[in-house]
């Protein structure tokens, strides 16, 4: 099968997030199954181009239309990591992408709005006829619109998988989102069935003519599927993806385990697997000395991500804490996105900066989180909302076993030792926990550490158990493969 990939994000090239692990794990799972894989992106100024090999012209002059005229684009390819990438760079006055960030312009929309018209046009005269085209997220929720609206004749019956990675973030637009594209009949796109957004009837939603118009639309956990359409995680379009129900799923994401494998992870001082899991005591001890944290017997417990709202924040301050008072050591890697929560652990690590048990790393260092996944005992995702989280598939491979809130994909990941009843006692492989309050998480730590003190032996088997789950690409890439051929022989 031939498919293309357009995404505003491609890991390791371009990476603000997930969604640029996803598009570079699922596209090599793809072609390991015997897929024709291509992945179209942005030319951003700001991108790694130290992970492009074999760079050169691949479309010298695309005119895409716009608005009233035509803006001339270069199309360059190169393969990152194997994967066969095109780079889109417009030569515009709009420097769409040459703004030393991926994200956070003020005119983000119509940046990622000319990016979806020039992929369509880049397929359509370079004469690309995949099987299944797959976007991702609202960055790319126009072009299904713009497929079936303006390029059905001339692009023959494209098929589109469109998924979304984060409902918060919908792309908003107006009518000028209609004129410069080429869709214009703003009386025809600004109805309740297409893209007017459900609470305000004047502007476009993106995201929801992604859905209405793409063959499936997938999410990246089956509970979040369900939540995006019975909660408020659906941020608005609950009622769009109850219409459309029949095309819609959650499809788990993967990890990569050529990177995140404790048996082949180069960062870790010895490599160990379940059979010789005593060797993950060395990375314990490098993380203890690089840290400058108390050899000990007390165990570890972590966190890794981003410190804002959507990953608990308020919970991470709190288990810092409890932690401590418990006669256990913690370690924290993460960036806060805003200054307020940044200036707060600042302080916070001012505080504990002479505790031996302790050591917050405010930033993100990649060599560093495979040696805290590998070092420490347990890991800490205390989430609002996690579509579908990649910490606690991470942590279950290193046999660092997870203490989550179930929410999202958490749900689907990890299943509580003391009190899941879908899952038999071997099947299970951490703690979980509801409520947002600082008793719950408690109550889970609790738990945790009474296990890790007073059965040594049954903590080891909870860590052996998670490690055997395999939450690889295998079983998503076969989804979503499945998916495919159910779309490319629907009838229309």
């Amino acid at each position: 099968m031939y498919i293309v990939q357009i995404a505003s994000e491609c890991a390791p090239v371009i990476k603000a997030g997930g969604l640029g692990d996803v598009v570079y794990g699922l596209s090599r799972e793809l072609e390991i199954r015997g897929n024709s894989v291509e992945i179209i992106l942005p030319k951003y100024d700001c991108m790694r181009y130290d992970h492009i090999w074999g760079w050169h012209d691949a479309y010298v002059d695309l005119l895409v239309p716009w608005y009233g005229g035509t803006v001339h684009c270069s199309v360059y390819c190169g393969w990152v990591h194997g994967r066969l990438c095109f780079f889109i760079e417009p030569h515009s006055q709009d420097n769409f992408f040459n703004r030393g960030v991926y994200y956070g312009c003020s005119d983000d929309n119509m940046r990622f709005a000319f990016f979806s018209k020039a992929a369509l046009e880049f397929l359509q005269k370079s004469n690309k006829r995949p099987d299944v085209i797959h976007c991702h997220d609202w960055q790319t929720g126009l072009i299904p619109v713009m497929l079936f609206e303006n390029y059905k004749y001339d692009m023959g019956l494209q098929r589109v998988c469109y998924t979304i990675h984060n409902f918060k973030h919908q792309g908003i637009g107006g009518v000028e989102t209609l004129w410069a594209t080429g869709l214009n009949r703003p009386e025809y796109f600004f109805t309740p069935d297409r893209l007017q957004d459900d609470f305000n009837p004047f502007v476009l939603n993106f995201m929801k003519g992604g859905i209405v118009y793409s063959n499936f639309v997938t999410t990246v956990s089956p509970n979040h599927a369900w939540e995006a359409r019975h909660t408020e995680i659906g941020y608005g379009l609950g009622h769009t993806l109850h219409m459309h129900q029949d095309k819609f799923r959650g499809v788990l994401n993967g990890i990569d385990y050529d990177i995140w494998n404790p048996e082949v992870d180069r960062y870790l001082p010895a490599p160990y697997s379940p059979s010789t899991i005593e060797e993950k005591t060395q990375s314990k001890k490098a993380l203890r000395e690089r840290l400058l944290l108390q050899d000990n017997d007390k165990p570890i417990i972590c966190f890794i991500g981003r410190l804002d709202e959507q990953k608990g924040v308020h919970l991470v301050h709190h288990a810092i804490y409890y932690v401590l008072e418990q006669g256990a050591q913690f370690v924290l890697l993460g960036s806060a996105t805003e200054a307020g929560i940044n200036t707060h652990f600042q302080h916070e690590k001012q505080v504990l900066n002479d505790n031996p048990d302790v050591h917050l790393e405010l930033g993100f260092n990649e060599e560093l989180s495979h040696l805290i996944y590998a070092g420490a005992d347990m890991i800490i995702v205390p989430s609002n909302y996690e579509p579908c989280g990649l910490t606690q598939m991470i942590g279950l491979k290193y046999g660092t076993v997870p203490i989550v809130r179930g929410v999202g994909g958490l749900v689907n990941t990890v299943f509580d030792r003391d009190y899941d009843e879908t899952h038999l006692p071997e099947q299970r492989n951490g703690y979980v926990f509801y409520q947002t309050d600082h008793q719950a998480i408690e109550f889970a730590i609790d738990r945790a550490l009474g296990l890790y003190f007073n059965a040594p032996d049954e903590f080891r088997q909870l860590v052996l158990q998670g490690m055997s789950y395999d939450y690889s690409w295998n079983y998503p890439g076969k989804e979503y493969l499945e998916i495919y051929e159910l779309i490319r022989h629907k009838a229309v």
